[in-house]
């Protein structure tokens, strides 16, 4: 049974969300100390985690870091802020998306169960573990890596999408509606400017591994896998 953490400091809120993600099967653990957060969430191992932003101690920003420092699971805002920039920083501090409230159960559930099969869906058993190489660059989507010249770094899902769409499509460009496509499975609730972040991330991926100015943007159309450093080489 996959296990859900809720970090909402509306005891109400919190155990309507209990009850009701409780009845599609999931095991649903409810945090009580808000200063000990990351604590919980290594003891609990969850799957994915729902998370307010106003929080006693720390908001829920400064939580989705920690846990990120640790983990690379689905991480989900409720949060009443429907503010542009309210969403724009919880996705440039590691969430996955953000849900605001009051908020529709059924899109809430759709968004869980997406999240879920995007994080896990792919750990079926295979008969060898599948890569995805191009420009000197080795993407392994299960295990949510990148690896160039040696080095490795762990990626969230949604960066692993990006990264993989971009190196699938090299040279060519990956459009702006493919990427959505591939992140998201219903358009409609999906802001443009989220691609724009993710992309910021994605930049910032390539950098920790020494690769500056990797994405380009080919303005009108999409992204572009900008590979100057496998030209040098010769690759």
């Amino acid at each position: 049974m996959q296990k859900i953490m809720i970090v909402e400091d509306d005891p109400k809120i919190a155990g309507l969300l209990q009850n009701h993600i409780t009845r599609y099967g999931y095991d649903v653990i409810l945090t009580r100390d808000f200063s000990k957060v990351l604590e919980e969430f290594r003891e609990v191992q969850p799957d994915l985690v729902l998370l307010d932003v106003n929080l006693p101690s720390f908001d829920g920003y400064y939580w989705c870091r920690q846990i990120r420092n640790h983990s690379i699971c689905p991480v989900l805002f409720i949060s009443a802020r429907s503010g542009e920039m309210d969403q724009i920083m919880a996705l440039e501090n590691g969430a996955d998306d953000y849900i605001t409230k009051p908020f529709d159960y059924g899109i809430m559930m759709a968004k869980i169960r997406s999240q879920l099969r995007r994080a896990y869906g792919e750990y079926a058993v295979r008969t060898e573990e599948s890569v995805i190489e191009a420009a000197g660059l080795r993407l392994y989507p299960e295990r949510l890596e990148l690896m160039y010249n040696g080095r490795s770094i762990p990626l969230t899902r949604k960066e692993c999408d990006i990264i993989g769409s971009l190196m699938e499509r090299h040279p060519r460009v990956a459009s702006r509606e493919a990427l959505l496509e591939k992140l998201w499975d219903d358009q409609n609730f999906v802001d443009e400017n989220t691609l724009n972040v993710n992309i910021t991330r994605v930049r910032k991926k390539f950098q920790e591994l020494g690769l500056e100015d990797a994405v380009e943007t080919v303005r009108g159309i999409g992204y572009r896998l900008h590979a100057s450093w496998a030209e040098e080489d010769g690759r």
